[in-house]
């Protein structure tokens, strides 16, 4: 409609029984338009759930190992951490030390490194093993 006074098109929306939107503020002269405004806010929302519902959210799953780990029990612990990969989720790989476990730092690491040989044709290592107090951790997402 072009340049119109402000007066002018607020009696134009309500002689159409609309609402005067200002669209585009730090233009100038500022953009306004003639619309409905609670059906403009419901097509913003519907906007924003359709694309939330196209979203992935990345989760972070945990696995939790021991140093001195059986060979049934680690091949468990790496079938779960397959399926998390698998589903687009990140995994922490963690080795809990209790004792004097934590002489023996290099099981941990050897176990970890395992778990990523094991890992390597769907992941990845984002965060090499480092040691946090009496956990080691190690970072895998999906390749």
């Amino acid at each position: 409609m072009g340049v119109i006074n402000t007066s002018e098109a607020i009696e134009m929306a309500r002689s159409l029984d609309l609402d005067l939107v200002e669209i585009s503020p730090n233009a100038s002269p500022p953009v306004c338009q003639i619309m409905d405004y609670g059906k403009y806010k419901y097509q913003q929302s519907k906007k924003e759930k359709d694309t939330k519902k196209k979203q992935h959210v990345v989760h972070l799953k945990e696995i939790r190992l021991r140093p001195k780990i059986e060979a049934h029990d680690f091949n468990f612990k790496i079938d779960h951490a397959r399926k998390f990969l698998e589903k687009g989720n990140k995994v922490k790989a963690t080795v809990l030390f209790r004792g004097r476990e934590m002489a023996h730092k290099e099981f941990a690491k050897t176990l970890l490194e395992r778990m990523a040989n094991e890992l390597e044709d769907i992941a990845k290592i984002e965060r090499e093993a480092v040691m946090e107090g009496r956990l080691m951790i190690m970072y895998l997402t999906k390749k």
